[in-house]
């Protein structure tokens, strides 16, 4: 039903993952250390940009983890309903 964390492991998961905010990220060192003043300061924000990046993904992988994780409680619930006791964890449910 659900996959373990982590385990997505797609080509597309993967680029968009870990490899768009290291490129983002590389491109920005690059530019601050052989650029000008103003690609310096470019190369600056191309940083940020990829730790948000993946800040983004991070916080978006976290909210769908919390979504199957009350998905979990919700069906615990239903099994508590339906038995008079809460379910041993992943044998009863």
């Amino acid at each position: 039903m659900s996959r373990a964390p982590g385990r997505d492991r797609s080509p597309a998961v993967v680029a968009v993952r870990y490899v768009l905010p290291a490129a983002i990220v590389l491109a920005g060192l690059v530019l601050t250390v052989v650029g000008s003043d103003t690609a310096a300061g470019a190369g600056v924000v191309l940083i940020g940009v990829g730790f948000l990046v993946a800040l983004g993904g991070a916080l978006m992988r976290l909210s769908i983890e919390s979504n199957r994780d009350r998905e979990r409680e919700e069906e615990a619930r239903r099994y508590f309903d339906r038995h008079g006791r809460w379910p041993r964890r992943g044998a009863d449910v």
